[in-house]
């Protein structure tokens, strides 16, 4: 998959447009004259982009007068999905010759077009074809069939079970003990006990998640049109059947020209997944049969044994949700010349996130342009959140040069321009450079603020889109103890990542496959697929780390690296299963440091690329390194005035970089040190500022 995706990028580089034009594919370490040049009115592909519901509003003789509107509003790109009450049923010929026209009228005004990929959401049931058309293909999920209560002593001899019931276990009622119940033949067998006693019987059926559908007429959520089965390829091949395949049919001619890709939406799991192969799968994967445990997942308070079993499950549904549908998806877009970008659920809880989509940098590791959803007032004054950085660690970490936002949906009261600004820069400041404007509405086309405030955006992120990403710290993403039901692992790594910010000290979110298979070891770190070396690896509470994640930080140690464990030393190895978890040995390849009772120390011992004169908590920074010089984006996230001494990283000329108008200008008052450059920082309440050393 990754060499024929380079090979199509290569392709695209040596064709029909500039090749600076398609840098928007691939990570770059650009010059500064061409990043210069583009500045002004950066290359389109860069452009945000806003959601345009193909509704009942949006006849052929209006779409024109509406991308009229959307273009004097500076908006160069949009996102089309079915929407309600449209004249055309989805996905229909009809719908189809819609799509067609808009595509047509895009290319005159050299628009660009993201699809995305279904009739409202999630992703996957194809408007209700699944449902209707291939049913064999639908979700599944592994549910309680029956709680049978028995009391002191009572019996249950050679009962006949249901064959789709798979699993069961004994819960004492009081106690809370339970006992596994081997139901392998089919029958039920409880010789009683004393005590009061539940039997849960677990089976697996087709059920689905919630969806939005386009075509529901109460517009609400429901369980109608099933999604698909996530986890099998030939589900999700059936779905590009229906919906991309249909695309290509009639507007392919046009892929990785006007259309630059589909965009996917919250994929998950309300329940514990099924599929026909999952026993299969997990047997060859993790050597033993989890098939008894099934029923104990269910269990308010489960043994160590049986949250063990529990992780290993999780370890490989989310295993084949990556390979199967996050995988699939990407390899389709690649071979077809287009991106792929989604988001997930639950970006901002993790704990959520782990038990609805199993691993967030699993499900990214093969999607082109990672993605996050802020919504319902989930970025906001108060409320000053850092879960993007999910979505540009994840570019980061596997080279992927574009970060995704969805953006405003749903947010009461609807934020003013000045409000998106806000919003848009905390987020810009965390790495994401790629907005979908949702729900913006109509109002604001003709807004007379939102133009300035769309060129900003459109030149901040070509600006933060090129050059190698420069943070020199890692902190872990302790998902696999997620899996084991410690909430700490979530809350310290949401606490130390907003300390670390709050130092001026940038860093990505890692994670195991980052670890163990994508970066290289070089003196003094690891490096990423986008050129990128981390020199310290910081792990918040963590109960369990695998071998493969150990013995790259051992040798990761060996060359120069530094490993700190902020929250106790892990308790347990996995080699090949968690239910075979061992006591971790000693190790001295590693620190411990509580930021909490070190205090300052702490923050000042690990690695900076700027060094400020004093801590200003509201101050945030973002660095990537061009080829001979070094972009910071500044941004003051409160209301104070903020004026502070800074030492950056790179020598040469200091230049600042208007976002709102595209000039550049030389900073006076600059005093170049053998460490760096240091500069006077001054910047207003919620004020932003783009700064460039060097000019080679």
């Amino acid at each position: 998959m990754k060499a024929f995706y380079l090979l199509a990028v290569l392709m695209l580089l040596l064709t029909h447009v500039p090749s600076y034009a398609q840098s928007w594919r691939v990570v770059t370490r650009p010059e500064y004259a061409a990043m210069q040049r583009g500045f002004a009115s950066p290359p389109l592909p860069y452009a945000q982009t806003m959601d345009f519901g193909l509704g009942a509003n949006l006849v052929p003789e209006t779409i024109a007068r509406q991308l009229d509107s959307v273009y004097k509003q500076g908006i160069r790109a949009i996102s089309i999905e079915g929407n309600y009450n449209s004249p055309e049923p989805y996905l229909s010929p009809g719908y189809m010759e819609r799509v067609k026209g808009v595509v047509s009228e895009l290319k005159k005004r050299g628009m660009h077009l993201w699809i995305i990929d279904e009739g409202k959401y999630p992703s996957g049931f194809a408007g209700g074809l699944i449902s209707k058309n291939a049913p064999e293909y639908r979700m599944q999920g592994i549910v309680v069939a029956a709680r049978i209560r028995l009391k002191e002593g009572e019996k249950i001899v050679d009962h006949q079970l249901p064959q789709q019931v798979i699993s069961a276990v004994a819960l004492n009622e009081a106690s809370q003990e339970n006992k596994l119940i081997d139901v392998g033949s089919g029958r039920l067998n409880w010789p009683g006990a004393p005590g009061n006693w539940q039997i849960i019987l677990a089976e697996h059926r087709f059920k689905t998640s919630v969806t939005r559908a386009a075509s529901n007429p109460t517009h609400g959520k429901d369980t109608v049109n099933s999604l698909i089965d996530y986890l099998d390829p030939e589900a999700t091949r059936k779905f590009i059947e229906f919906t991309h395949e249909q695309y290509k049919k009639w507007i392919g001619d046009e892929f990785g020209k006007t259309v630059l890709g589909f965009r996917g939406d919250e994929p998950e799991y309300n329940f514990t997944p099924w599929s026909p192969r999952l026993l299969e799968v997990f047997k060859q994967k993790k050597g033993y049969d989890i098939q008894p445990y099934l029923a104990s997942f269910f269990l308010p308070q489960p043994t160590r044994e049986q949250k063990l079993a529990k992780a290993d499950f999780w370890d490989v549904w989310s295993d084949l949700f990556r390979d199967n549908f996050f995988g699939v998806l990407s390899d389709w877009c690649a071979r077809n010349n287009l991106e792929f970008m989604v988001h997930i659920n639950h970006e901002d809880k993790l704990m959520d996130l782990a038990r609805s989509e199993g691993d967030f940098f699993k499900t990214m590791r093969p999607v082109q342009i990672p993605g996050v959803d802020a919504i319902w007032h989930q970025i906001w004054y108060d409320n000053i959140a850092d879960f993007p950085k999910l979505a540009s660690s994840a570019a980061h970490m596997y080279g992927r040069p574009r970060a995704l936002s969805e953006s405003f949906a749903a947010y009461t009261p609807r934020p003013t321009v000045a409000d998106a600004r806000w919003v848009v820069n905390e987020e810009m400041v965390r790495g994401i450079n790629l907005f979908e404007w949702m729900n913006w509405g109509s109002a604001y086309l003709r807004d007379p603020l939102f133009p300035a405030l769309s060129a900003y955006t459109n030149r901040a992120s070509w600006l933060l889109a090129n050059g190698v990403p420069a943070a020199k710290l890692a902190l872990y993403c302790p998902t696999e103890t997620m899996w084991l039901g410690n909430s700490m692992a979530d809350s310290t790594l949401r606490l130390t990542g907003r300390q670390l910010l709050e130092h001026q000290l940038d860093f990505d979110y890692v994670d195991r496959q980052g670890i163990s298979t994508v970066f290289k070891l070089e003196a003094g770190g690891f490096v990423n697929a986008s050129g990128q070396k981390y020199t310290t690896i910081l792990f918040p509470a963590v109960d369990i780390l695998t071998t493969d994640v150990v013995e790259r930080l051992k040798a990761f140690a060996a060359h120069g690296g530094k490993v700190i464990f902020m929250k106790g030393l892990p308790s347990l190895l996995v080699r090949t299963s968690f239910l075979q978890a061992e006591k971790m040995p000693p190790f001295n390849w590693a620190a411990q440091m509580d930021a909490d009772s070190a205090g300052e120390r702490f923050w000042t011992s690990l690695p900076h690329d700027i060094v400020v004169g004093k801590t200003l908590p509201a101050l945030k920074y973002l660095h990537r390194k061009w080829k001979a010089a070094d972009l910071y984006f500044f941004f003051n996230e409160g209301k104070e005035q903020a004026d502070v001494d800074v030492t950056l990283e790179g020598t040469g000329p200091v230049t600042t970089w208007d976002a709102g108008t595209g000039g550049v200008e030389k900073m006076d008052g600059v005093l170049q040190e053998k460490k760096g450059t240091k500069i006077r920082l001054s910047l207003p309440g919620y004020g932003t500022k783009f700064i460039v050393v060097g000019n080679k």
